[in-house]
């Protein structure tokens, strides 16, 4: 009988895929926010070590601000096609705060991450490159905005982005699609009652 031990053969790690590590992050940041997830936590949920994680990502601060950018490049609101030149500014704005009803109640985490991450974190540059987000985003809808009803341009984006703001919150709070779905309505009809009633 042979009693010689047979050792199994090691198989070739796993190759580290930057972008599935990233997404993972961004759903991560989405769901418990900036200040509660530790480099500790990022690094076990993506399974690599500390040296290999700053060497992929520089920071957990560049991370976020990566993960932010991800986000609104695959999760981000359809603004083109709801503000599409020729459409009347309402029915615009009501397309947009319904998308946003609907993107802000679903998936694993609800409302949006660059609204939530803008509120303001425990860490200033993290609130930043956030609210730099947001800014960008503003700039973008009044833009979009601009195109349908110039006089009108800043006005609009103020309140829609208010209205995002709320939108999000009351996500995040538990409040149902469907629910969620007539507050939109109800904020796209005021605003187009406003703009009427003041020419």
């Amino acid at each position: 009988m042979n009693n010689t031990e047979i050792k199994p053969r090691r198989g070739r790690p796993r190759t580290f895929d930057r972008d599935e590590a990233l997404a993972k992050a961004q759903a991560l940041f989405h769901a418990r926010g900036y200040d509660a997830l530790s480099v500790a936590d990022l690094t076990q949920a993506l399974g690599i070590n500390p040296p290999s994680f700053y060497a992929a990502f520089g920071s957990k601060l560049e991370l976020y601000d990566e993960a932010l950018r991800r986000y609104e490049k695959y999760e981000g609101l359809d603004v083109e096609t709801a503000l599409a030149p020729g459409t009347p500014l309402a029915e615009g704005v009501a397309k947009l705060l319904r998308y946003a009803a609907d993107a802000y109640a679903t998936g694993d985490a609800h409302g949006c991450m660059v609204i939530e991450g803008a509120r303001g974190t425990a860490d200033p540059e993290a609130g930043g490159r956030a609210r730099a987000r947001m800014a960008s985003s503003h700039a973008f809808i009044r833009d979009r905005v601009a195109v349908l009803d110039s006089e009108h341009a800043d006005l609009a984006a103020d309140y829609i982005m208010t209205s995002l703001a709320g939108l999000s919150a009351s996500s995040r709070n538990g409040m149902s699609v469907m629910r969620l779905r007539v507050m939109a309505e109800i904020a796209a009809q005021g605003l187009s009652a406003y703009i009427s009633q003041t020419g």
